[in-house]
């Protein structure tokens, strides 16, 4: 079994509006043909299209249009992905990783459950501004919420960005 094989079923975060708000399509990519296999574009700018995360086409486990998924997608390689494919790292450590950051934005996505503007559709980034955004009443106790949230969420940007996203 390849690394893709092993991780990316049991990921997903690239997928699921964890890692990213939108995926600008690149070019080569066909516009009509990937809303038409299921993908929601939106404008991002005055030229660039876009697809919004969480992904239309993603099941919460693989892709339903893999074999025509944009370029973007057939490009991205997440950290720990480059790791084990370098031989840096087992795919058993990534697959620990994998269900540490998973159980950060169930954390996540529990408290911005108590929040009104959550919207379970947008992107996690996207829900956590709106949440962050609503008045912190210090009568009301809400305040602590808020807090709670800020800690959650950056306890889950600073696992992405050392493992998901870095460069190289």
């Amino acid at each position: 079994m390849d690394a893709v094989d092993q991780l990316c079923p049991n990921c997903g975060l690239c997928c699921d509006g964890t890692l990213f708000a939108d995926v600008e399509l690149r070019a080569g990519d066909d516009a009509r043909r990937l809303v038409k296999l299921g993908l929601s574009l939106k404008k991002k700018g005055q030229i660039k299209m876009a697809f919004t995360q969480p992904c239309a086409c993603f099941d919460g486990t693989l892709c339903k249009i893999y074999g025509d998924r944009p370029k973007r997608c057939r490009l991205f390689e997440c950290g720990l992905l480059k790791k084990v494919n370098a031989g840096e790292m087992t795919a058993g450590a990534a697959l620990k990783k994998i269900s540490k950051a998973k159980a950060l934005v169930k954390n996540v996505e529990d408290l911005l459950g108590t929040f009104a503007s959550d919207d379970k559709g947008a992107a996690l980034s996207e829900r956590y501004a709106a949440a962050m955004n609503e008045p912190a009443d210090l009568a009301s106790g809400n305040a602590d919420r808020h807090g709670k949230l800020m800690q959650a969420y950056r306890d889950l940007m600073e696992m992405v960005q050392k493992d998901f996203l870095r460069k190289g």
